[in-house]
């Protein structure tokens, strides 16, 4: 084979690698804060692409959404244009773990982003396959692509995904692919480890898909879309709400599926030795549910339509890699799914990830500099973390470019900024996923104050364009006007005396005022509204927040007063490459685990497995101090 000669293509402010969720944010939010940035995919027809589940959103990832939303991110957006169905889930919970799902339209996802992409001014997209970084003295300054092409760039974002040395496996077919049979990217791997990164194989896969005309959706549940409007981005009206949605549907497994699975448990790949990466501990296959957990007699399955002009189905919660036989005689002993007629097999793909704690909270790695990190290739699964990852490396390659302090989310300001300290502060041993549980300060990062949170950081950043922060502003005047008018408004015992008696509630004997009359459990913000209507309608997005606020306000400001201790940890500094050998009295796990680690807060520090408060507290005094002054020559 001829050598490819390496010649200058183009220079660059930033390039990201790769364009499924996270490099479509990275490269949308450095080219609209002014960077030329180039996006460079190994297929075009790949752009923010849905290889497992069509689907956005649900418990902490439909937040995450939110989030990327209110920083001027791309997802929420696109999914309001796009959506086949949208429901809120949990909603008879508190509203820390509500959380919006929507169903997407495969295809139509795909292209709405693309176009926006292309239609992006300070953003090239090209189809290439990058196999290896330009480094000089340790500072990424571009990437050479197969061709011999070199892109040469101030900062650069690799968001491989799991094409990083991709592997499919069904049954005993094993061959080199990235995600949906497109192409694996070798190399890049290969360059990553030359330049001293430490790598681990991860595993994810997806369900089998079959024809929707082949169902007999008479044997299962319908799950129909809400009727309420809901949306993801907070510019998207309630006129634009879709009340044509499509449905999907609900099916359970049972012993005969379970009697097929365990007898061919010799020929599972998850089983027989095959697969060497470690799979996602919440998104197990079938097969792992069905030998964790035995004493199950059936396991929940969802019906999910690809899109409007598809007639191919999702079987959710269905992810096997068993021989496509196999799957089919699976499949067949479903309810509803005795005839169906299998269009894609289900498959698992094993794939390189760098082991996270190698990067700093801005996604910056620690081994090269100039050189950010997102996405699945840093060790998480599932598109909404992919696309928050996406969106702060890209903010902080293209701050990097313009020579600007870095961006960082704590903690107290978003699920992201949970979901990043977690990789850096503890790494992680199997493919990560969000939870709610996951925050300790869930009662804060709710899906309705996403733009409260997040919206001025993104207008500092330059990614709130002026009308979109004019409305944010109004929102909040409003929000504040509201809660102030029910704050002052005192209600007599004769004003919720018709309302006390009609929900068999004592009368009250002194008056009391609107907003505690709010936080009776049995009272709503529209059952105030019969009472004490406002002047002009209150637009429900701020009636929402307004009752919200008022009604956990004990609970909110217990957290306030958490994150502001938190806070004070963070503003501890610690200076970096400290000899932690020579700080006395750290236990050796400590010293081994902040050596590695390398966190730059009390508060990281405190965080990290195998540091216990002993040792954190040991570090608040030196940091206190000054001692900490002792370095690496």
């Amino acid at each position: 084979m001829p050598e490819v000669r390496e010649y200058a293509a183009a220079d660059y402010d930033v390039v990201v690698v790769g364009a499924g969720h996270a490099g479509c944010e990275a490269a949308l939010a450095s080219a609209r804060m002014g960077n030329h940035t180039l996006l460079i995919t190994i297929s075009l027809e790949m752009l923010a692409f849905m290889p497992c589940n069509p689907s956005v959103g649900g418990p902490a990832k439909g937040i995450v959404v939110r989030e990327i939303d209110a920083l001027g991110g791309e997802m929420g957006h696109n999914i309001d244009k796009t959506y086949i169905q949208m429901r809120m889930l949990n909603t008879g919970k508190g509203p820390a773990v509500r959380a919006l799902r929507a169903q997407a339209d495969k295809a139509a996802y795909h292209r709405s982003m693309k176009a926006t992409i292309e239609a992006e001014p300070n953003l090239d997209l090209r189809q290439g396959l990058v196999e290896r970084l330009l480094v000089e003295d340790g500072v990424c300054v571009g990437v050479v692509a197969a061709t011999g092409a070199q892109y040469r760039a101030k900062s650069v974002v690799l968001t491989a995904g799991t094409s990083s040395r991709g592997k499919i496996i069904i049954g005993e077919l094993m061959y080199s692919s990235g995600p949906n049979n497109s192409l694996p990217s070798i190399k890049l791997s290969e360059s990553l480890e030359d330049n001293g990164f430490k790598l681990r194989r991860f595993k994810t896969g997806t369900p089998p898909r079959v024809v929707g005309n082949s169902i007999d959706f008479s044997k299962t549940e319908e799950q129909p879309g809400d009727t309420t409007p809901h949306h993801f981005s907070f510019m998207t009206p309630d006129s634009m709400y879709l009340k044509d949605q499509l449905s999907c549907w609900m099916t359970y497994t049972n012993g005969t599926t379970h009697d097929i699975i365990r007898q061919n448990l010799d020929r599972a790949p998850m089983f027989s030795g095959v697969i060497k990466g470690v799979g996602p501990r919440y998104c197990p296959s079938i097969e792992d549910k069905v030998v964790r957990f035995a004493d199950k007699p059936r396991h929940q399955l969802f019906l999910e339509p690809e899109g409007r002009d598809t007639d191919e189905y999702y079987v959710g919660d269905f992810s096997t890699s068993m021989p496509e036989e196999v799957q089919l005689k699976m499949l067949h002993s479903v309810a509803g799914l005795e005839h169906a007629e299998l269009m894609r097999p289900g498959y698992a793909i094993e794939y390189d990830i760098i082991e996270p704690w190698q990067l700093t909270a801005t996604l910056e790695t620690k081994v090269v500099k100039n050189l950010f990190t997102a996405g699945q290739m840093n060790g998480t699964s599932g598109y909404e973390e992919a696309a928050g990852q996406g969106l702060i490396a890209g903010i902080n390659a293209g701050l990097r470019a313009q020579n600007k302090p870095g961006f960082t989310l704590k903690r107290s300001d978003a699920y992201i900024g949970v979901m990043i300290d977690d990789l850096v502060t503890k790494g992680t041993n199997e493919p990560y996923r969000l939870l709610t549980s996951r925050a300790e300060y869930r009662l804060i990062l709710r899906h309705d104050n996403a733009d409260l949170r997040l919206t001025d950081m993104g207008r500092q950043l330059g990614l709130i364009p002026d009308a979109r922060y004019a409305q944010f502003t109004a929102k909040k005047a409003a929000i504040v006007a509201e809660k102030a008018r029910l704050e002052n408004t005192r209600l007599k015992p004769k004003d919720v005396a018709d309302f006390l008696e009609a929900h068999h509630m004592p009368a009250l004997k002194d008056g009391v005022l609107a907003s505690d009359f709010l936080k009776r459990p049995e009272v709503t913000y529209a059952d105030l509204m019969t009472i004490i209507p406002a002047e002009t309608p209150v637009d429900r997005y701020v009636a929402e927040e307004v009752e919200v606020q008022i009604k956990y306000a004990g609970y909110i400001d217990k957290e306030m007063q958490s994150i502001a201790k938190l806070k004070r940890m963070e503003a501890k500094k610690i200076p970096a490459n400290i000899d932690y050998e020579a700080i006395s009295g750290l236990a050796t796990e400590a010293r081994q685990k902040l050596t590695k680690i390398q966190p730059e807060t009390l508060a990281q520090a405190s965080r990290i497995s195998g540091v216990n408060p002993a040792d954190a507290a040991i570090l608040s005094v030196y940091i206190e101090q000054g001692k900490i002054a002792k370095v690496h020559a």
